[in-house]
């Protein structure tokens, strides 16, 4: 398989991460602007879940009819440019209207991207999917700093501007080796004790197969749930609760950010020493503990060391989990895992405001360190199927 592709894919995922980072970094610019309270916020970010969802379900069909490549670069345009809308914004309704629109640009790339993920996995015969994941978090580090940088001196509008206008140009040259060399079809596998082969991706779930990759979907949606409540609350708590600066509020999710980034770039070779059971497990212990410090602490540097601890234990969680699902049941079974995944970095945030409301932020971040746990529990009781 050609090196361009891979990489041009690779970039896209970065893409992904950079222009979601460089939104969630201006939550509270924004909330502030159109004056927002938390329920009211909570409600137009679940405008943003509701148009990920919805088309997150129309996606596959549109990769299928003009393939994942195509699709993953229209979606990376409209992207890119829905980012400018939420500064427009001047009330909670307007925010959620907008917000819809951005959700379902993010929603239907995260599909198209993944889509094609598993075709490279496939095809060079490769866990690459830390790797993709990687470069995601790699994005969201760099779109964090940016905004850290940003945040004090820069109003909403001008920053995401700038934004779009990288995202577009990132789209425009990573399309060209993706449109000019593609990705291969994955190539039969011979299916043990039977003669045949038989592809992957046509591989039907049984009964006990789709179980398993509900569970593992499960796994996704608790440990995705933790990344979407510190993107669009961490920098909240930071300023609201401990009085820190607009900066260094911004800093807290690429402290996340950049433990993560590490932490995915080292899966390959964690996986092969420690095994996908002892790897989710510790992981899930991990985030535990470091949300539970970084919902708690009082002082500023305590919450960005829990940050820092949580993104470390999560990193590895999500894509581990969709790779299992993938090698249960194909790209069927990854795309069940994705979506229930998708659903808790989606659903996740909205919920926060709910509870934020009903208690406390710090309490409400809490949750996050219970799903983690909740995470490392359901991997060793199903640690049985990892020697299947």
């Amino acid at each position: 398989m050609r090196s361009n592709p891979r990489t041009a894919l690779t970039a896209f995922f970065a893409l992904d991460g950079f222009v979601f980072a460089g939104w969630v970094v201006r939550i509270p610019a924004i909330k502030e602007q159109t004056g927002a309270s938390a329920t009211s916020l909570g409600l137009a970010l679940l405008c943003l879940s509701a148009g990920a969802v919805v088309t997150m379900t129309l996606t596959g069909r549109l990769c299928r009819r003009f393939g994942s490549l195509r699709v993953t670069i229209a979606c990376a345009a409209l992207m890119s440019l829905s980012v400018l809308l939420p500064p427009l914004a001047r009330s909670a309704t307007a925010l959620g209207i907008v917000l819809l629109l951005f959700g379902a640009a993010y929603g239907s790339l995260s599909v198209a991207l993944n889509s094609a993920a598993v075709n490279v996995v496939l095809a060079v015969r490769r866990p690459l999917m830390p790797a993709f994941h990687a470069a995601y978090s790699l994005g969201g580090m760099v779109g964090a700093g940016l905004g850290a940088l940003l945040a004090g001196s820069l109003s909403p509008t001008p920053h995401l501007i700038l934004l779009a206008t990288i995202g577009i140009a990132v789209t425009v040259v990573a399309a060209r080796p993706l449109l000019r060399h593609g990705i291969p079809d994955p190539t039969p596998e011979p299916v043990a004790g039977n003669g045949t082969a038989q592809r992957t991706a046509h591989r039907r779930m049984d009964r006990r197969t789709r179980r398993l990759v509900l569970v593992l979907g499960l796994i996704a949606l608790c440990t995705a749930y933790g990344e979407g409540t510190l993107a669009d609350w961490g920098a909240l708590h930071l300023e609201d609760d401990l009085g820190a600066h607009p900066g260094v509020a911004a800093a807290g999710y690429s402290c996340f950010a950049l433990t993560m980034t590490i932490g995915r770039f080292s899966g390959t070779a964690l996986l092969e020493r420690l095994g996908r059971t002892r790897t989710l497990v510790a992981g899930g212990v991990t985030a535990s503990v470091g949300m539970l410090a970084g919902a708690l602490a009082p002082t500023v540097w305590g919450t960005l060391l829990g940050f820092a601890v949580t993104g470390l234990g999560l990193a590895n969680l999500f894509p581990v989990a969709i790779e299992r699902a993938g090698a249960l049941a194909g790209p069927n079974g990854i795309a069940v895992a994705s979506t229930l995944g998708y659903g808790g970095l989606l659903l996740g945030p909205p919920a926060i405001g709910f509870m934020a409301d009903w208690f406390t932020l710090p309490s409400a971040l809490t949750s996050v360190a219970v799903l983690s746990a909740v995470a490392a529990l359901i991997a060793y009781a199903t640690r049985s199927t990892d020697r299947d």
